[in-house]
């Protein structure tokens, strides 16, 4: 499992998702910064910022 929480890049935010791929995982975190921080361009940097917090986790037993 695959896991990114919008705190480590906006602080205060709340928000985090999980995903069995790191491409899923990518696909929501884009799509909360546009829905929810009102990011209209996407940006290689804000990319690599989102793919380097993403962090592997243990899955749930």
């Amino acid at each position: 499992m695959k896991e990114f929480h919008c705190g480590s890049l906006v602080p205060g935010c709340e928000w985090h998702t999980r995903a069995g791929e790191e491409a899923e995982v990518m696909r929501r975190a884009v799509e909360h910064m546009r829905e929810t921080h009102g990011e209209t361009t996407i940006r290689e940097t804000m990319i690599e910022a989102i793919r380097s917090r993403i962090e592997k986790v243990r899955d749930a037993a």
